[in-house]
C-alpha cells in the first residue's frame, strides 16, 4: 500500500477507472502509460466478470465485451506485471469475491504482490467476511457503526459512494457529500476518494473540496467503448487540471 499512501500525500489524487481487456489487453497496457501521463495518481481496473456489482450499462457493457474476448483474471495479472516493468504507477483491482474464490484466494494475494498489484476492491465482499486486506466502500446509508468498523478495517484508501445506486455520469455531485465525508473523517485519518457519477472537471473539483481524491469510470468507459481513446486521455488531463486549480 506504500505507492497509494504516497500518491495521496502529494496532491489530490485522480484515480481513472477502465475495464482491463475492452477493447483488448494491448490497448489497456498503452492507455495506463497514457493515463500517468495525463496526471492520474492511481489506476483502477476491472477485472472482467459477468455481473458487475453496483455498475451501470457503460460499464456492464464494457465488462461484457472484455468477457467475448476470454479475458481472465490470469490475463490481468500478467498485464500489470508487463506494466510494470515502464511504470511505478499505483494500481487497484476492482472485482467480484467469486473470481478471488475461484482463482485461489492464496494464490491471488501472492499474484499482487507478485506483479505489483497495490490495492484491491471487491464491492460484494463484507470486511466482516474477508480475509485479506481491502479497499472498503462506504454508502449515504451506512450507519455509524459500519463507517466505524468499514474506516478500521480499510486499507489503501476508503471508497466513498457518492450518491445511491449504480454507476453512472450523474449531473450533478450529491450536496450532502461534504457531510458525508466529515462523518467519515470522524473515524479515520485514511484518505478519502469519492466516486459514482463524477463524470467532469467541475464536478471532481467540487467533490475535490472536501475528499482527497476522486475516481472517474463511466465517462471515460463510454468513451473508450467509442474507441475514442484520445479524448480519454483528454478527460484526464483536464480532470488533473481541474484538481491542481
Amino acid at each position: 500500500m506504500s505507492r497509494i499512501a504516497e500518491a495521496f500525500k502529494k496532491r489530490k489524487a485522480l484515480i481513472p477507472f477502465i475495464v482491463a481487456g475492452d477493447p483488448s489487453l494491448s490497448v489497456t497496457e498503452k492507455l495506463i502509460y497514457q493515463l500517468e501521463g495525463a496526471g492520474a495518481d492511481i489506476i483502477e481496473l476491472g477485472v472482467p466478470f459477468s455481473d458487475p456489482l453496483a455498475d451501470g450499462p457503460v460499464i456492464q457493457a464494457a465488462h461484457a465485451r472484455a468477457l467475448k474476448k476470454d479475458i481472465s483474471l490470469s490475463q490481468v495479472f500478467a498485464l500489470v506485471g508487463k506494466a510494470r516493468k515502464r511504470t511505478a504507477v499505483p494500481i487497484v483491482f476492482m472485482l467480484s469475491d467469486n473470481l478471488i474464490e475461484k482463482y485461489g484466494e492464496q494464490k491471488f494475494h501472492g499474484d499482487c504482490e507478485k506483479f505489483g498489484v497495490d490495492g484491491v476492491i471487491v464491492p460484494d465482499l463484507l470486511p466482516e467476511e474477508s480475509r485479506a486486506d481491502h479497499i472498503y466502500l462506504i454508502a449515504p446509508t451506512t450507519t455509524e457503526e459500519r463507517i466505524k468498523r468499514i474506516a478500521s478495517a480499510s486499507t489503501g484508501f476508503i471508497y466513498l459512494v457518492s450518491v445511491m445506486g449504480i454507476t453512472g455520469a450523474r449531473k450533478r455531485v450529491s450536496g450532502d457529500l461534504g457531510d458525508l465525508v466529515s462523518r467519515v473523517r470522524k473515524y479515520t485519518k485514511k484518505p478519502i476518494a469519492v466516486g459514482f457519477g463524477i463524470s467532469n472537471p467541475a464536478q471532481a473539483k467540487e467533490a475535490a473540496q472536501s475528499a482527497d481524491g476522486v475516481i472517474v469510470g463511466s465517462a471515460l468507459v463510454e468513451l473508450i467503448a467509442k474507441k475514442q481513446f484520445n479524448k480519454a486521455v483528454n478527460l484526464v488531463a483536464a480532470l488533473r487540471k481541474a484538481l491542481d486549480a
